[in-house]
């Protein structure tokens, strides 16, 4: 059969099974053993039996629960509260004021979860309720959360780069690293676009409050415990101390110990924490099974080589093709979570932008940043539900409050593509 036929053919039956309500992992893998048994001549039930023991059996993956487990553990802790009462002190003179907290706050508390959910669940809950007894611009304070919860996939710990990484065979540790400063840049970016609205419109964060260096100084205890969590799973992988998984071991355990210190630990919050990261894990893992599946019948129909053959025919420069993919990404970011989006594309995608000769780290963060777009991106995005669920809002208001920080991360994709070394540089320093 020719290959377009046989490609139209597998995104077919692959849309069909999305839309019709099957889980991603299971349509990926359904599609996957269909298409060695209609268009090759390997043994579908040898392939899957091998494909499922060779993806689930990589040491790395340990670090995926563990690094659950510890954001499970601090969002049921006050680490958010403490967060916004230690930082709340430092940005009364700035213009946007506690807006600022909210993208820091958000930063932080994602450097420590590595989840994007629950950090704009946690962070939202203490925040939003404090904003509107202040009076500060709803729209304002909704899409700084909006914007700032995502950073939970670029700064690192984060489960796309975990998978990223086992995925395409690049150093877990490197992607980590290589998060940290597109990660502040991207909350630098909204933290200069909420100074830039309160500069033109004072009452979109209004207040006088007025903190002494002695009440600043001192609210640094309530930042101590994170700071120090942070410092001991970022720096013992770049320092090369700790491994990813390893690092996600100790930072698991330290979130025991700061829940305890915060008296906020129990057997429930244990047995809850568990039953969580026991539920993610097995979904993670099975889109993980899935996707090497369909993938490996990509490789066996040799569809990336071919796509890369035919893009190169087409004469397009590599940035032409990076915008090309920028917004077919944001087309199904319109339809698909960001995990999906990745473990679908990926096979495809991957080897043809490694042929341009893009960077394998650049484009990780570049998929990070792509799918944290996506998480605000209606009508899927799942961020614009948490945040519904925090504020009761109507979700057109919240879609439009979101979009001009999702404008702000394609001027950080454009940054990147104009300046890779702002990726590439901190990794280099770790080889």
């Amino acid at each position: 059969m020719d290959f377009g036929v046989a490609l139209f053919v597998l995104i077919l039956v692959l849309f069909c099974l999305l839309f019709s309500g099957v889980w991603i992992g299971i349509s990926l893998g359904i599609t996957g053993v269909l298409g060695l048994m209609l268009f090759t001549r390997f043994p579908a039930g040898d392939v899957l039996s091998l494909v499922a023991w060779d993806c689930t059996s990589v040491a790395t993956y340990t670090a995926v629960p563990m690094f659950i487990f510890m954001g499970n553990i601090l969002y049921s802790s006050r680490t958010s509260e403490m967060l916004f009462m230690g930082l709340s002190t430092w940005f009364d003179r700035i213009p946007g004021k506690l807006l600022h907290s909210n993208v820091i706050a958000c930063s932080m508390f994602a450097a420590v979860s590595g989840s994007s959910v629950a950090t704009t669940a946690t962070i939202g809950r203490f925040t939003l309720p404090e904003f509107e007894k202040r009076g500060y611009d709803p729209g304002l304070s909704i899409g700084s959360l909006a914007g700032a919860g995502t950073v939970g996939f670029l700064i690192p710990p984060s489960l796309i780069m975990i998978v990223y990484g086992v995925l395409v065979n690049e150093s877990v540790g490197m992607l980590f690293i290589a998060g940290i400063i597109p990660g502040i840049l991207l909350s630098a970016i909204f933290m200069s676009y909420i100074a830039l609205r309160a500069i033109i419109n004072p009452k979109v964060a209004p207040g006088i409050t007025r903190h002494t260096w002695k009440e600043k100084f001192a609210s640094a205890r309530y930042l101590a415990p994170t700071f120090a969590l942070i410092l001991i799973v970022l720096g013992g992988i770049y320092l090369g101390w700790t491994t990813p998984t390893e690092a996600a071991v100790i930072g698991a355990l330290c979130s025991v110990i700061i829940s305890l210190i915060n008296g906020t630990f129990s057997w429930q919050v244990l047995k809850d924490s568990l039953i969580g990261t026991l539920d993610t894990t097995c979904m993670v893992m099975l889109i993980v099974v899935g996707a090497s599946v369909f993938s490996t019948t990509l490789g066996y129909l040799r569809a990336p080589a071919r796509l890369a053959e035919a893009i190169t025919t087409w004469g397009l420069s590599p940035y032409a093709v990076l915008a090309i993919l920028g917004l077919f990404y944001l087309l199904l970011g319109c339809f698909f979570d960001g995990f999906s989006m990745l473990v679908m594309t990926l096979p495809i995608t991957y080897p043809v932008m490694m042929g341009l000769g893009f960077n394998s780290l650049w484009y990780g963060i570049f998929l990070v940043i792509m799918i944290e777009a996506a998480q605000v991106t209606p009508p899927v995005g799942f961020n614009l539900f948490v945040i519904q669920n925090v504020c009761g809002r109507d979700l057109n208001f919240i879609i439009r409050a979101c979009l001009p920080f999702v404008l702000l991360m394609f001027l950080e994709i454009i940054i990147l593509a104009v300046w890779p070394e702002i990726v590439l540089w901190l990794p280099s320093k770790m080889k």
